[in-house]
C-alpha cells in the first residue's frame, strides 16, 4: 500500500479523495493555489503545499510544481481526481520516471482513449458497438464524400478534448462545409488541435455510461450503468443509476461487453465507457480514463468505494470484489450544485454567508463549501454534489424533493431552484427524457 498520497486537485473531489485516504490510514498532502488557501481539503490534509497563483496553468496544471511538492513532502503517490491532469499521459509518464505512483491507468491507455478517433478504432477491435462514422480524420476536401456515406444528419466532433467544444451538427449537405470549418476552428482554439471526425447524428438518444474497474493484469469488472442524459451544452447536470430506460437484460449485456473489453485491454484502475443509446442499441462515444464527477451514484447502489478501489489497484492489491459479488440495490440520483444563476447560468462567485446541508437516510453531500467560504472566480463553478438513494426510483425522487427544500445556500446564486423544478416535472418523474430534453425545457421556461 502506498504510504502518502498527494491530491493533485481542488474542491469537492480533493476532499472526497482525502476522506478515502483517511479511512485507509494513508497520509495526505493537499496542493493549492493562493486562491484556495482556505479550502476545506487544505484544512483537513496532513500537509499542504502552495503550488502557485490562481490561474490553473500556473498551479493545478503545473506539473513541475506538483512533482516538486511530492519530493518535498515525500509523497509516493498522486491521485489526480478528475479534470486538470487526470487524463494527461505526460504527467503519468513523468511521475513514473520519478518513482511516484500515478493512481490511474497507464500513460499508454490514457493516450489510446484520449484521441477520439483512436479510441473508436480501439473500441471496434475490442468488440464494443460504435456509432457509424468516419474511419479517421475528416478534412474539408473529403468531408462531403464521407458524410454521404454515413447519411445525414451528421455530427462533427473534435478528436481531442470534450465538453461540447468543437462539436457541430450538419443536417443537410448545404450546412456541412460551414459546420466542418466551425468545428475545426473551435477545436484548434480549445485544444490546439483542429482535427475532427464525423458520426451519424442520433435524434433522441440517451447518454448511458458503464463504470469499469481493471487491475492491469487482465481482470476487470463492471459496476452497472449511469444515465447522464440531462445535459446543458453537453455538460451533465443530473445523473442517476440505474437508468430508467434499460431493463436488466440490456444492462447486463452492455456491462459484460465493457468488462470483457477491459480484460482484453488489461486496463488498470477506474474508467467509464460512454455510449449513446437509442432504440435498444448502444453506440460508443468515448472512454474517460479517470474517476467521474458522478461516481457517487454508482457507489450508492453497489456499496463499493471507487476511490478505495483505485488506491488498492494502484498499490498492486487488485480489485476487492469479483463480478459475482456486485449486487445493485435501489436507485440513486446526483444533482450538481453550481454557483450559477439558475436561469442564465452566469457564474456567481462570492462569499457563502449560509450553508445548511440536508440530512436523513440515504442522503450524501460531497462539497468543500462552508459558511464564510469565498468561491474564487478562477475555476469550475461546481460547489457541491447532492446524492440521494432510495429503495426505488419513486422513493428516491420523493426523498430528493424533500432534501432540495432543506438545502440552504445564501450569499451567492446557485442552481438549486432548477433542481426543485426538475424533480416535480412529469417527464422527469416518468424517466421520459433524452440528451436534448433539458435544453428544450430551459428554452420553454425562459420564453
Amino acid at each position: 500500500m502506498v504510504s502518502k498520497i498527494l491530491i493533485a486537485n481542488r474542491g469537492e473531489i480533493a476532499l472526497r479523495v482525502l476522506r478515502a485516504c483517511k479511512e485507509l490510514g494513508i497520509a495526505t498532502v493537499a496542493v493549492h493555489s493562493t486562491a484556495d488557501a482556505d479550502a476545506m481539503h487544505v484544512r483537513l490534509a496532513d500537509e499542504s503545499v502552495c503550488i502557485g497563483p490562481p490561474p490553473s496553468r500556473d498551479s493545478y496544471l503545473n506539473i513541475h510544481q506538483i512533482v516538486a511538492a511530492c519530493e518535498i513532502t515525500g509523497a509516493d503517490a498522486v491521485h489526480p481526481g478528475y479534470g486538470f491532469l487526470s487524463e494527461n499521459a505526460k504527467f503519468a509518464d513523468i511521475l513514473d520516471a520519478h518513482g511516484i505512483t500515478f493512481i490511474g491507468p497507464t500513460a499508454e491507455h490514457i493516450r489510446l482513449m484520449g484521441d477520439k478517433i483512436t479510441a473508436k478504432q480501439t473500441a471496434v477491435e475490442l468488440g464494443i458497438p460504435v456509432v457509424p462514422g468516419s474511419d479517421g480524420e475528416v478534412r474539408p476536401e473529403n468531408a462531403l464524400e464521407i458524410a454521404r456515406g454515413i447519411g445525414f444528419p451528421i455530427l462533427i466532433k473534435a478528436t481531442a478534448g470534450g465538453g461540447g467544444r468543437g462539436m457541430k451538427v450538419a443536417r443537410t449537405e448545404a450546412e456541412l462545409e460551414e459546420a466542418v470549418s466551425t468545428a475545426r476552428s473551435e477545436a484548434a482554439a480549445a485544444f490546439g488541435n483542429d482535427a475532427v471526425y464525423m458520426e451519424k447524428y442520433l435524434e433522441k438518444p440517451r447518454h448511458i455510461e458503464i463504470q469499469v474497474l481493471g487491475d492491469g493484469e487482465g481482470n476487470a469488472i463492471h459496476l452497472g450503468e449511469r444515465d447522464c442524459s440531462l445535459q446543458r451544452r453537453h455538460q451533465k447536470v443530473w445523473e442517476e443509476a440505474a437508468s430508467p430506460a434499460l431493463n436488466d437484460e440490456q444492462r447486463e449485456r452492455i456491462g459484460e461487453i465493457c468488462a470483457v473489453a477491459m480484460r482484453k485491454l488489461k486496463y488498470r484502475g477506474a474508467g467509464t465507457v460512454e455510449f449513446l443509446y437509442e432504440n435498444g442499441e448502444f453506440y460508443f462515444i468515448e472512454m474517460n480514463t479517470r474517476l467521474q464527477v458522478e461516481h457517487p451514484v454508482t457507489e450508492a447502489i453497489t456499496g463499493i468505494d471507487l476511490v478505495y478501489e483505485q488506491i488498492n489497484i494502484a498499490s498492486g492489491k487488485g480489485i476487492s470484489v469479483e463480478q459475482k459479488d456486485v449486487v445493485f440495490h435501489g436507485h440513486a440520483i446526483e444533482c450538481r450544485i453550481n454557483a450559477e444563476d439558475p436561469r442564465t447560468f452566469v457564474p456567481s462567485p462570492g462569499t457563502i454567508t449560509t450553508f445548511h446541508t440536508p440530512g436523513g437516510l440515504g442522503v450524501r453531500i460531497d462539497s468543500g463549501a462552508y459558511a464564510g467560504y469565498k468561491i474564487p472566480p478562477y475555476y469550475d463553478s461546481l460547489i457541491g454534489k447532492l446524492i440521494v438513494h432510495g429503495r426505488t426510483r419513486d422513493e428516491c425522487l420523493k426523498r430528493l424533493s424533500r432534501v432540495l427544500d432543506e438545502f440552504v445556500v445564501d450569499g451567492i446564486k446557485t442552481t438549486l431552484p432548477l433542481f426543485q423544478d426538475l424533480v416535480k416535472n412529469a417527464d422527469i418523474q416518468a424517466g421520459n427524457y433524452d440528451i436534448h430534453w433539458l435544453e428544450k425545457y430551459l428554452a420553454s421556461t425562459s420564453a
